[in-house]
């Protein structure tokens, strides 16, 4: 079944009959409106009839809708088309502090060409103080921009009030009237704006399409040029198909808006009321937004000491519904809005948008709150649940979690601050410890004999806990490999929700990694667990070198030859894999190569005299390639063309799917690496992309290369390549060519 849909606010499906009206123009009528035969004509009175049902909803006249691409559009039209057409007048914008991007980036970027803005304070029910409006007009103010309804709690902003102000100093108005439009009464004549911004995919039609209401007498500087459609104000064929069906959207909202508003309210307050009923006895959620002045279908509620991510894992194949904040392995993320309305942190990070529509049904409500109740018992349980109707196979562990494997890891200009401060040990016996960035701690027992020890956990990076298992596992034990080392034994590391897992799926990632350790010849003699709000899994392990055979990640010489044992890619993989954005085929071939051991790679090493090695994991190549190469006192270069890329990668990145471990890389590298005016942001991505259970990177002489490649491929390591080399001594910077 599909989950109950309650993220209206995001966007709505397209009405039966909206689709009905736009079929025509789709397979029938396919005419250039500007076309003057018979052809053109049909499609010019279609974008004319839509412009009047518009027209109709907001109550102005036809000649002052433009239709546009959507509510950004709109903005951006609206607000750089004011600001440029006035620049001579004053470069003053007045905004609010909970805007949507698409108004915050408008005025970012106006900011940095010339332009001041204020952004105005609100409430904490999310109004704008009026007299804090007044107080910040200056003779040099050109224009003020206020959303009518906020995206995210709903509360709606005194826009007559507003316009009045404006107007009593000859001041334009704008209103992104995105979330209001269709849900309440949107009259221009009402509301004063001057401009108002209308956004399709809000009101029950197509994404991509949208509306500026531009008052007569207003004139903007033109943001498309070309042709003169749309009255020489916005350049472009029509898009007769999405207009035609944002006309027809636009007539059915006005004709059925008293009927929606109490629908959509019944169902807001009806789940509001049973989330109250079952939730008092053991939490105290608050909600957010003015009750009085508020979307009819919008419901904010913070839960006290919850991550509202992780109760929206709990609930999302069977409830969509939006956070108000997003957390990071390092950071949490508060949206704007609730920053700006003062909402206690404790309660912010707590904070799921719940957004009701037209379709939704007493049943879906109904539904939706026993399944958020039960979640939310969970996760502050007073007493062990009962998982005897949950069937294990059917668990999605990436659902558990809100970060990915080793792409979780701590930013690493954090973790470089951090680690700064702490002083060196004074041992004689640490060969290798936390003075320098090499994957395991070394520590000499006698002349022949040295321990590495390194310890290695993520959060689930796939769905299967047995796959979980066997992933980390392979992962933790890579550190040991990349030193010359060879294993001993190994220790668990458990973090496991057991107030939302069932204790099997512990067993079978346990299972599962104790399967890689079979592979390795080790056993897992012991290990340490505590209960966590996600699950966690990873391994302690102990190997054992001789003293003058370890391997670090500083020992480069210039002129070695890099080799990389395994392809790139797997954090964007695996969160593409999380979006459920891979198939079978791709899933299968990216668990294998996570759960590959670096064994045999390490293997062929021994025959060969290896300068430096690392394996590449959260820090993602380049990051890693840094530590090995400002450690060996050199500068670097990697050929871009020869790096090894796991299949569909390119596609995946290209799709936007970029985990935040792999963005955090990019950003701390951007003082070290040297890239090419042609290399592409995708590629970028790619080479700092965050990898868990990665191949190893290995520095060798270029005399020895060819043959270690060749005994790598002998030894089933198919995918190793020589992708650079370390070219001067330096500080550490690398060259991608």
């Amino acid at each position: 079944m599909k989950p109950i849909y309650l993220d209206y606010n995001a966007t709505t499906p397209v009405l039966p009959e909206v689709a009905e009206a736009m079929q025509p123009y789709l397979s029938e009528f396919f005419g250039n409106p500007s076309s003057t035969h018979w052809y053109g004509q049909q499609t010019k009175k279609a974008i004319e009839i839509a412009r009047k049902q518009v027209a109709d909803l907001l109550g102005c006249n036809t000649d002052e809708v433009v239709f546009t691409s959507g509510g950004s559009e709109s903005n951006n039209y609206a607000i750089k088309g004011a600001a440029y057409a006035m620049k001579n007048k004053g470069k003053h914008i007045i905004t609010s502090q909970i805007e949507h991007p698409a108004v915050m980036e408008v005025c970012a970027y106006l900011a940095d060409n010339g332009f001041s803005i204020t952004y105005l304070p609100v409430n904490s029910r999310g109004l704008v103080d009026l007299e804090e409006l007044n107080k910040a007009i200056t003779d040099e103010t050109i224009l003020i921009t206020i959303m009518h309804a906020n995206n995210e709690v709903g509360t709606i902003q005194p826009l007559a009030e507003i316009s009045q102000i404006a107007h009593a100093h000859d001041i334009m108005f704008h209103s992104d009237a995105a979330q209001s439009v269709g849900k309440i009464p949107t009259i221009i004549d009402e509301l004063g704006t001057d401009m108002l911004s209308v956004a399709g995919h809000k009101l029950y039609t197509s994404k991509g399409i949208g509306a500026l209401y531009i008052r007569r007498g207003i004139n903007l500087e033109k943001l498309i040029h070309g042709a003169d459609h749309e009255r020489n104000l916005r350049a472009g064929t029509e898009n007769v198909l999405q207009i035609v069906g944002l006309g027809k959207a636009c007539e059915i909202a006005k004709q059925d808006l008293k009927k929606n508003m109490l629908h959509m309210r019944y169902m807001r307050d009806r789940l509001y009321g049973g989330l109250r009923k079952k939730l008092d006895d053991i939490i105290m959620f608050r909600v957010n937004g003015d009750e009085d002045r508020r979307l009819p279908n919008t419901l904010s509620i913070s839960f006290p000491n919850l991550e509202a991510n992780t109760l929206l894992a709990e609930i999302e194949d069977r409830v969509a519904a939006s956070a108000g904040a997003a957390c990071h392995s390092d950071d949490i993320e508060l949206s704007p809005t609730l920053t700006a309305m003062n909402v206690p942190l404790h309660y912010a990070m707590g904070t799921i948008r719940f957004s009701t529509g037209k379709p939704t049904t007493r049943d879906e409500i109904d539904d939706a709150i026993k399944i958020i109740s039960e979640s939310v018992r969970r996760l502050v349980p007073s007493e062990q649940p009962d998982f005897d109707d949950v069937d294990p196979d059917k668990i999605r562990l990436t659902h558990f979690t809100h970060g990915l494997g080793c792409a979780c890891k701590l930013r690493p200009q954090a973790l470089e601050k951090i680690l700064a401060g702490l002083p060196i040990p004074d041992d004689d016996n640490i060969l290798i410890g936390t003075g320098t960035a090499d994957d395991a701690a070394v520590y000499k027992i006698d002349s022949e004999t040295a321990i590495v020890q390194t310890v290695d956990f993520f959060t689930p990076i796939v769905d299967d806990p047995l796959d979980f298992g066997r992933i980390a596992a392979a992962n933790a034990l890579s550190d040991i490999y990349a030193m010359g080392a060879k294993p001993l034994f190994a220790l668990n590391i458990v973090g496991f929700p057991s107030n939302r897992l069932p204790m099997s799926v512990l067993e079978k990632i346990l299972d599962g990694a104790r399967q890689i350790t079979d592979k390795a010849g080790i056993a897992i003699i012991g290990g340490h667990t505590i209960d966590d709000t996600e699950p966690k899994f990873g391994l302690v392990v102990c190997g054992r070198v001789h003293p003058e055979k370890v391997i670090s990640n500083a020992g480069a010489r210039e002129g070695d030859v890099l080799i990389l044992t395994k392809p790139l890619g797997t954090g964007i993989l695996t969160t593409a894999l999380k979006r459920g954005l891979l198939d079978d085929n791709q899933r299968i071939n990216l668990t294998e190569i996570m759960t590959t051991l670096n064994k045999e790679a390490a293997e062929c090493m021994e025959a060969y005299q290896v300068n430096s090695c690392t394996d590449v994991t959260g820090f993602g190549l380049l990051g890693h390639l840094k530590e090995m190469s400002s450690g060996s006192g050199l500068d670097a270069e990697i050929e871009m063309k020869k790096v090894p890329k796991i299949e569909p990668v390119i596609d995946m990145a290209a799709a936007g799917v970029i985990p935040g471990g792999t963005e955090n890389n990019l950003d701390y590298l951007a003082n070290w690496v040297i890239w090419p005016d042609n290399i592409s942001p995708l590629e970028k991505y790619i080479l700092c992309d965050a990898q868990t259970s990665g191949g190893l990177l290995i520095s060798i002489t270029q005399k020895k290369a060819p043959a270690l490649v060749k005994a790598l491929h002998g030894a089933g390591v198919s995918k190793a390549t020589i992708i650079g080399r370390f070219t001067k001594k330096g500080t550490g910077k690398i060259s991608v060519v």
